[in-house]
């Protein structure tokens, strides 16, 4: 009986085996999807961007002697300088070339790329799908969110659907086609990693990350969804190579067409302005502002007579939401910032000694060139010293006062150990601000910490060369 049984079992798990055998493969992977049908859709919609620059070449010396015993190569310097003295002939000059790509967004021409694609370019020549070549005159570009508009004399082109990067969800399909080192029309496929990624010097875009196989000449072309609506427009790859390594970061859709819109009416992008500088909330400085986890914006710095300091805010503030919106990082504010219109008034939830305020602010303008965080000069030697929690503390001196433009505070000379290397204190930092209260001298900052119980954790405010941040300095 049980040998019947068992031989019926391997009947039954052999007919299984040749019944999955036999399946084609698109049966077998149904959760993969196929792609060729959207390439097909979305492609003739997707450009070529191609450059010419004219590449800088410096001046000879004004007043070059050549020896008489020079050979050869003197005779041709000095054939060459009788014809062109002090510079090459214009056209000796070598044009620079770049790729790129990008997307078609109405009918009569308007494409959408990259700033970095277009950049310093004396001719854009745009390739569309069919082969045809056209002069493209740039409308607009914004620097900032790396988003340029371009336009070319054409009609009845075709134009890609824009979707929502707002619906985006990590783990989804994406799609991206471009001109990877000129190779036309190529199309990659990944999913979303993350979202709302904060790269270094880009305050004013929350990147979109995939594992979508970027590279140079994909920069400016468009980042699909299943739907084959645009969701994104692939902008920068880390890469310790110049190729691609996994990580891919576009420009979301949603943040792109406001600057797109802007270029098309005014040719350039207003942003909403706060006037602060801030920083991140680790679970150090979370600790010794009394929070349960870490969360929010720290206000490092409050610009003169900008917006955040009319309304009152204050360094050390910690926003927590922006409009209703929950600040979970500090790099979470910037756009939000930047997106909300100029002369409108916004609310702005802040944690200040344990409790909870709102505020208004009216926003401003982002300026041109905003007001850089205020650094200082290199620090002075001084002849007397204090040693206290690691480090060898002296008076400002008024020079550098002076030169960070504050009126208090206590100079860094060294660092000798813990705890105050352990919180990233440097040679050279100037502690203005311990938790909540300004420090006028060595004396005063002792007077302080012998306030605060041993294992506590206190933030203290450092002005350095790149600017003020808070460190977390533990007593032992």
């Amino acid at each position: 009986m049980r040998l019947v049984r068992f031989r019926l079992l391997q009947l039954v798990l052999l007919c299984l085996l040749g019944a999955i055998v036999a399946m084609p493969a698109s049966a077998r992977m149904v959760n993969l999807p196929d792609f060729s049908p959207l390439v097909e859709q979305v492609s003739p919609a997707v450009v070529n961007i191609s450059t010419k620059r004219k590449s800088p070449v410096a001046d000879l010396p004004r007043n070059l002697q050549i020896p008489e015993d020079a050979g050869p190569l003197g005779d041709l310097l000095k054939r060459f300088l009788e014809q062109a003295p002090g510079m090459l002939p214009p056209d000796a000059l070598p044009d620079a070339e770049s790729l790129g790509s990008g997307f078609i967004i109405s009918q009569d021409g308007y494409i959408v790329t990259n700033s970095h694609v277009v950049k310093d370019a004396e001719e854009i020549i745009v390739r569309l799908s069919d082969r045809r070549e056209f002069k493209a005159r740039l409308v607009g570009t914004d620097e900032r969110s790396d988003v340029s508009l371009l336009k070319i004399e054409a009609t009845g082109l075709p134009t890609v659907r824009i979707g929502r990067s707002a619906d985006l969800k990590v783990g989804e399909w994406v799609l991206a086609i471009g001109s990877p080192f000129g190779f036309e029309h190529s199309a990659t496929a990944g999913i979303v990693s993350a979202k709302h990624r904060s790269l270094p010097n880009e305050n004013y875009v929350p990147f979109i990350q995939t594992d979508v196989a970027i590279n140079p000449g994909n920069s400016g072309g468009p980042l699909f969804n299943l739907d084959g609506e645009v969701v994104g427009i692939n902008s920068q790859i880390y890469s310790q190579t110049g190729g691609f390594m996994g990580l891919s970061f576009a420009i979301p859709i949603d943040v792109a067409m406001n600057v797109v819109h802007q270029l098309k009416e005014k040719g350039r992008v207003s942003r909403g302005w706060l006037g602060v500088y801030i920083q991140e909330v680790t679970r150090e400085l979370a600790d010794s502002f009394g929070m349960k986890q870490p969360r929010g914006a720290l206000v490092a710095q409050v610009l003169d007579d900008g917006p955040a300091h009319k309304a009152g805010l204050r360094v050390g503030d910690i926003i927590l939401a922006y409009n209703g919106t929950p600040i979970i990082h500090s790099s979470d504010l910037p756009p939000l910032v930047g997106n909300t219109p100029v002369g409108s008034k916004a609310r702005v939830r802040i944690l200040r000694n344990g409790k909870e305020l709102d505020l208004l602010v009216r926003i401003e303008e982002l300026p041109a060139r905003p007001q850089q965080a205020e650094k200082g000069a290199q620090p002075e030697p001084s002849n007397r010293e204090d040693s206290l929690l690691g480090m060898q503390l002296a008076p400002l001196p008024t020079e550098r006062a002076r030169a960070l433009g504050i009126d208090h505070g206590v100079l860094v000379q060294s660092v000798t150990g813990n705890p105050a290397r352990a919180a990233g204190i440097e040679p050279g930092d100037v502690i203005v601000m311990l938790g909540n209260r300004q420090v006028r001298s060595v004396k005063d900052l002792r007077q302080q910490l012998e306030r605060i119980g041993s294992g506590r954790t206190v933030a203290i405010l450092v002005q350095r060369e790149e600017g003020p941040v808070f460190l977390a300095l533990r007593k032992p």
